[in-house]
């Protein structure tokens, strides 16, 4: 019998893990983050099927239960869980559509301000001169003014509605995708990889888009996190002056505006809404700080 016949092969190592399972992996020591994206993503869900979940109409008026408080007070009505407004209407239903609208804000800032800054970031990075220069002077004028007073001109100016307001946060919320996509431009556009793809002949626009861009996206997809928060409040800022989405619309802020003044007699009416925002807004917070520290190789756990 041969030497070898007896001895037991050795054992093959795992293989590493890949960047996904990595990311997951830092994503899931956070506990706070995991809490944060489990109601973010039963936010998500149910503002996508908000016709199915939501028990009425947001827009229809029961004059016969008129600021009827929620069931567990007394004088509740079972038919409407968390009671309806000054109207008649079922808070509950205003609500699940308020956050399709909240949410759909925030993500239509985020995609149409991560667009344009990429391209504008990119382009002060790569083209020396002028175009740079007036790129971020414009961009250090947007940030000269508050960013809610800023916002309350544009929409004074072009006039209010809900794709105004979106218009408006989004030029508010653009300086900073321009300001962090330029300055990690410009650290990764002297390495070694970049030279060398510029020494294979390589051409500009393949350089910033599938050579520098994708070493960037880090810094930016927590950016993008942060800023839907800021958004809906933004949003919700605008809807609470009147300068946002219209009535009958069910926009968080512009519920909190029709209702401040049953503050004392129906407590409810403002409160679920401030609530809704609130719990909106930490939850993604506490996702954007998760990936911050997942993608972020300096802040990862050891």
């Amino acid at each position: 019998m041969p030497a070898d016949a007896t001895t037991t092969p050795a054992r093959k190592s795992a293989p590493p893990p890949g960047a996904f399972a990595t990311f997951v992996r830092d994503f899931s020591e956070n506990r706070a983050a995991v809490v944060g994206f489990v109601i973010l993503a039963l936010l998500v869900l149910t503002a996508i099927f908000a016709d199915l979940v939501a028990p009425y109409d947001p827009t229809e008026q029961f004059r016969d239960f008129v600021r009827v408080p929620p069931f567990w007070q007394e004088g509740g009505n079972s038919a409407f869980l968390l009671g309806t407004d000054e109207v008649g209407r079922d808070m509950l239903s205003r609500l699940i559509f308020g956050a399709r609208l909240s949410l759909f804000i925030g993500l239509a800032v985020v995609v149409a301000s991560m667009i344009v800054g990429i391209a504008l970031g990119l382009v002060a990075a790569f083209a020396t001169g002028w175009p740079s220069i007036v790129i971020m002077r414009a961009m250090d004028v947007i940030l000269s003014v508050p960013s809610l007073l800023l916002a309350i001109v544009i929409v004074a100016i072009i006039g209010p509605s809900l794709t105004n307001t979106i218009v408006a946060i989004t030029v508010v919320y653009l300086p900073n995708y321009v300001r962090l996509v330029r300055a990690s431009a410009l650290s990764e556009k002297s390495r070694d990889y970049v030279v060398s793809a510029r020494v294979a002949g390589a051409g500009t626009l393949r350089i910033m888009f599938r050579t520098v861009l994708p070493n960037c996206m880090a810094p930016i997809i927590v950016q993008a996190a942060l800023t839907i928060s800021n958004a809906i409040l933004e949003a919700a800022a605008l809807g609470f002056l009147g300068l946002g989405a219209q009535p009958p619309s069910p926009e968080w802020g512009a519920m909190l505006a029709s209702a401040r003044e049953f503050l004392q007699a129906s407590p409810w009416i403002v409160t679920e809404p401030g609530l809704a925002i609130l719990v909106t807004v930490l939850a993604i917070n506490l996702v954007g700080d998760g990936l911050r520290d997942a993608l972020d190789p300096k802040m990862r756990r050891s």
